[in-house]
């Protein structure tokens, strides 16, 4: 085998390792694009959802402060009620 032949092959094996190297470059850089593409949609999913119970909670808090308010009418009422029940009851014999 001549020097020429051998600094062919080198040359062609140098060759083939860069372009090797290349392809997997790209590729990886390919797959962490979609990787990263399909996280922040994950990441946007998970931050709605997470605004979404952030209002349902306040909702229930709402309701909850305004529980013993309701209850509280309500005793008013039926008190109310009840003392127009006894005033105009008929009279008992």
């Amino acid at each position: 085998m001549s020097l020429a032949t051998a600094i062919i092959s080198a040359s062609a094996s140098v060759l083939v390792g860069l372009l090797a190297l290349l392809g997997v470059i790209i590729t990886n850089s390919k797959a962490n694009k979609d990787m990263q593409h399909k996280l922040d949609i994950a990441r946007a999913v998970t931050e709605e959802r997470i605004a979404e119970l952030t209002r349902e909670v306040r909702q229930h808090n709402n309701f909850a402060q305004r529980t013993p308010v309701i209850e509280e009418q309500i005793k008013v009422i039926n008190h109310r009620v009840s003392d127009l029940e006894k005033l105009h009851a008929p009279p008992s014999m």
